[in-house]
């Protein structure tokens, strides 16, 4: 070797260890960074000298297969999540029989109401107890159902919300797949792209859960895991409108919600078959067509149960058979052709009513009659709160195939509201335990400082053994031209 070798050696390795230290620092720079791959230097031995270095390239550490498990845990617990705060919204609505208000202790009240009026059925305070404990519960159902009611309209508008950040997210995907290409073939540094691209297929992946397939030129393909292809050269476009406040009665298949469409073309998103089954918008779409419809589905059988059992014939003798009952479909009887949205509608008869310009004695009398009557009879008082008391066939079967009391039903609606949201929280704990163990097991393939410290350290020595070369190359020549 000769003396032009070996100082051209120990440059290529000055500039070797130059760009190792810049990676090394950026290493530990990112140690923190979101998305951020490990980069280390590639390196070779240089074709000119033959045993000199050159530096082939960065390398950018990742694991597909490790990110692919880690994705699908995000996207399952921010499914899972987000049907839990709808359950547990859920049972807040209807309250539980341990602690506070409750369609429970409200429909206890008005029983404990009829008994105490029935014992004294003079006394005017107590029969207005009665009329007043009847609205705190129809109350409570108007509110429950309007508490759904938001609970769709919310999930209405993250809908939309979410479909617009997708749309700009695969675009924006689309635009860093043209630029990598590009960079890389102009001789730069893709990796921060490649991180960049990384995050934003995360945020995709947390709305629909993406395969991505590695295409040439390091550009990549999105697909949902039902098959929708949402980027293959170009991205796919979403169209979704938002609908805002929504009704009980509005329904996509009646054209009063928006469906979700992918380049003009349906898109399934409810049941097994969804093509964006997963994820946080799969979740939204079940809360607004399926757990807020269902729920609702819940409230009025417990409303028509009440207006059905008043309207029961010969319950009241003082009633024709065209009059409301005690409770009311918004002032009118009971109409089957009129179901959905009857929790939010049911109140008080306006005629027992104190606080509406209504006598509160006809409680006792019946609400068809024109005078107070005996004032010591209690016999209609008796009746009406017996009906509750009797046991009934619950329409449609939701919480079972037996007769039930009316206060049978409010519990079996609130131990079916509390089981779900119980199953909801531990389907929700899991998933998150599953994803932070995934994301620490994707994090110990990341960059370690320790590591990355000891690498620099070496790269140091290695710098200073370069220079060392020179230097002496530098004393040889000085020497050589003193002779």
């Amino acid at each position: 070797m000769n003396m032009s070798t070996a100082l051209n050696n120990a440059l290529g390795g000055l500039t070797a260890a130059s760009r190792g230290a810049a990676v090394v620092s950026g290493n530990i720079a990112n140690a923190l960074t979101p998305g951020y791959a490990r980069r280390s230097l590639e390196l070779a031995t240089s074709p000119i000298s033959g045993n000199g270095v050159r530096t082939v390239g960065v390398i950018r550490h990742q694991d597909p297969v490790l990110t692919a498990n880690r994705r699908s845990s995000d996207a399952e617990l921010a499914f899972r999540s987000d049907v839990s705060e709808f359950h547990a919204r859920f049972e807040q609505l209807v309250g539980s029989s341990d602690d506070g208000p409750s369609l429970s202790t409200r429909l206890s009240s008005l029983e404990n109401a009829f008994i105490t009026a029935a014992s004294l059925p003079d006394s005017i305070e107590r029969l207005d107890q009665v009329a007043r404990s009847t609205r705190d519960l129809t109350n409570e159902l108007n509110a429950a159902s309007e508490g759904v009611r938001q609970a769709r309209s919310d999930a209405d508008r993250k809908i939309g919300a979410q479909i617009n950040t997708l749309n700009q997210t695969l675009k924006d995907i689309e635009d860093l797949n043209a630029k990598i290409p590009a960079i890389q073939n102009s001789g730069g540094d893709i990796g921060a792209l490649l991180d960049q691209r990384h995050v934003l297929i995360d945020q995709v992946n947390t709305l629909i859960p993406v395969n991505v397939v590695p295409r040439a030129n390091d550009q990549v393909s999105l697909y949902s895991e039902g098959g929708l292809i949402l980027l293959e050269g170009t991205a796919s476009e979403f169209t979704f409108s938002t609908t805002g406040e929504t009704k009980p009665h509005m329904t996509v298949a009646n054209g009063l919600l928006s469906g979700l469409e992918m380049n003009g073309n349906p898109v399934r998103t409810s049941g097994d078959n969804a093509q964006i089954r997963g994820g946080a918008l799969m979740a939204q779409f079940t809360i607004r067509d399926d757990l807020a419809v269902e729920a609702q589905v819940q409230l009025d059988t417990v409303a028509r149960d009440l207006i059905e059992r008043f309207e029961t014939p010969g319950l009241d003798s003082s009633a024709i058979a065209t009059d409301p009952g005690l409770f009311t479909d918004d002032g009118n009887r009971f109409d089957p052709a009129s179901v959905v949205g009857l929790a939010s509608r049911i109140s008080l008869n306006s005629t027992v009513d104190p606080d509406d310009g209504g006598d509160s004695w006809k409680l006792r009398a019946g609400l068809g009659a024109a005078t107070p009557g005996d004032p010591g009879q209690a016999a209609q008082l008796r009746a009406f709160g017996n009906i509750l008391n009797d046991a009934r066939p619950v329409p449609g079967g939701l919480f079972g195939t037996g007769n039930m009391r009316a206060a049978e039903l409010t519990e079996a609606l609130l131990s079916k509201a509390g089981a779900h949201a119980h199953a909801a929280d531990q389907s929700k704990t899991f998933s998150n335990s599953f994803q932070q163990q995934m994301a620490q097991i994707e994090a110990a393939q990341g960059v370690d400082t320790d590591q990355e410290l000891q690498r620099l350290m070496q790269v140091e020595q290695t710098y200073a053994a370069n220079a060392r070369v020179i230097s002496v190359i530098d004393e040889l020549m000085e020497t050589l031209l003193r002779l």
